[in-house]
């Protein structure tokens, strides 16, 4: 199981290093999406900080994810960008659902593992 856990964690952090880091440093130009998909990008470009903000939150995720530190910590912080990321593709962008899916089971397999360390948030 660790070696599983070991695997997921880094592809997880591949995945969101290489998200961010092109997106902060303007490294790949996206293709301009369409319909739907374009209007909710318009309306996230127009609060101007929404953006940056997910994707510096993704760099610090990733980097904890490689380095397997505070990874506990950034398996949360990651979620709500997760959920996001599923449900712009179920309902906007469908071509990106299988990668939105298998980022939520990572991410819950991730939390599973580690679900020793959340046990003290549940008590009263």
């Amino acid at each position: 199981m660790k070696k599983a856990l070991l695997i997921v964690r880094i592809l997880m952090g591949l995945l969101f290093l290489f998200a961010s880091t092109t997106y902060l440093f303007k490294l790949i130009t996206p293709p301009e999406p369409t319909g739907a998909m374009k209007i909710f990008n318009d309306g996230v470009k127009a609060s101007v900080y929404l953006m940056p903000m997910v994707k510096i939150v993704e760099l610090v995720c990733s980097i904890s994810f490689l380095s397997g530190k505070f990874v506990p910590l950034a398996a949360v912080l990651i979620s709500p960008g997760i959920v996001n990321i599923f449900f712009v593709h179920a309902f906007l962008g469908p071509e990106g659902l299988p990668v939105a899916i298998l980022l939520v089971f990572a991410n819950l397999f991730v939390a599973y593992n580690y679900r020793e360390r959340y046990k003290p948030l549940f008590k009263p």
